[in-house]
């Protein structure tokens, strides 16, 4: 249950102001139809933190585990450094929908727009970490689901209720407290 619980906290957090929350508002602001936006937001993530699950899984079993502390710690004190750059999403990536509907294109955009994003690489480093990588994608696609599914229904309410600076910071010190734990602790 620790990976579960921990998998969820580190990535609600990060999700922050991240360019995902970003898109989900913008979907949420353009097609103002929150169900098919948050089902198909469940959808992408779970499809994409599950290949991300499985290739932190598959880490484990090709880096021995000297090296793998140290890529685990180099990794997460990374993103560390990367929870403070703010993210950015243009307007023209949220076209009109096509043929697939509001739920299609969430499902399409929101899986593009993960891949090699910040809460993708910290599962593959979760996965890698914890041994059970069924409670890791839990944890990740509830953390995004809790940080995305009030913006889609709130809009840009919830953004202006949390402080992204703030959400980035914390991130940020968890980060480099997990990094630290696995540069010096377990060793």
């Amino acid at each position: 249950m620790e990976a579960f619980f921990v998998s969820t906290g580190i990535v609600a957090l990060a999700e922050m102001g991240d360019k995902t929350q970003l898109l989900a508002l913008l979907l949420a602001v353009k097609f103002r139809q929150p169900w098919p936006i948050v089902l198909g937001i469940f959808v992408a993530t779970l499809a994409n933190h599950a290949l991300a699950g499985a290739v932190g899984a598959w880490v484990t079993t090709v880096l021995g585990p000297e090296v793998l502390r140290w890529v685990l710690g180099a990794s997460f004190i990374a993103m560390a450094v990367w929870m403070l750059i703010p993210d950015k999403i243009d307007n023209d990536e949220v076209g009109k929908p096509p043929r697939f509907g509001v739920f299609g294109t969430t499902v399409v955009t929101f899986f593009l727009a993960e891949m090699g994003d910040k809460t993708q690489v910290a599962t593959v480093m979760l996965a890698a970490q914890y041994s059970s990588t069924a409670w890791v994608v839990a944890g990740t696609t509830l953390g995004m689901m809790l940080a995305n599914a009030p913006v889609v229904w709130l809009g840009e309410r919830m953004t202006r209720l949390v402080p992204l600076r703030v959400a980035h910071l914390v991130s940020a010190l968890i980060f480099l407290g997990l990094g630290l734990f696995a540069l010096l602790v377990s060793a």
